[in-house]
């Protein structure tokens, strides 16, 4: 059986830190889907389109990665793509309760799908979407945070903010 994981989140932007989750996965998975997931709780700064073109340029010669776009919940995408597994990236201690808690409701609603996480290598720790997506927003050097594949000029604000 294929071991596909899908990888959700909203990636405004996707960084370096994403990047690296994604290929450290590659070596346990045959299959990763990044799956660009729009929250309703968050006002994104990038189209959903552009942050999948964005992604899609970073992993263009790496096969075995798809990217795509869901709505609702994401067990629910991972059935309907026939993924048995939840990738997540662990920056923190907060982030692991949080996504503990996120992957227990997930077990209860979707038995057979299993959560991985991995955590950050120490040099990425600190980088997340928000601070690179101000650093955009204001007009700065962010280039140190974003996958080396993606000029800086693809990053422009889609949505009013």
């Amino acid at each position: 059986m294929k071991k596909i994981a899908v990888f959700p989140g909203s990636f405004d932007p996707f960084t370096i830190g994403h990047e690296a989750i994604v290929k450290r996965a590659l070596v346990m998975f045959d299959e990763i889907i990044i799956a660009v997931g729009a929250n309703a709780l968050k006002k994104s700064y990038f189209a959903v389109e552009t942050r999948k073109q964005i992604i899609s340029k970073v992993f263009k010669n790496e096969p075995r990665v798809r990217v795509d776009h869901y709505e609702g919940l994401t067990v629910d995408y991972c059935k309907k793509n026939n993924a048995g597994f939840l990738l997540r990236g662990l920056r923190t201690a907060a982030d692991f309760e949080f996504e503990r808690a996120i992957a227990q409701v997930n077990k209860v609603l979707a038995p057979d799908i299993e959560s991985v996480f991995i955590l950050t290598v120490p040099e990425h720790s600190h980088i997340n979407s928000t601070i690179v997506k101000d650093i955009i927003r204001s007009g700065g050097d962010a280039s140190k945070f974003i996958p080396a594949s993606i000029n800086i000029k693809d990053y422009k604000g889609d949505e009013d903010m």
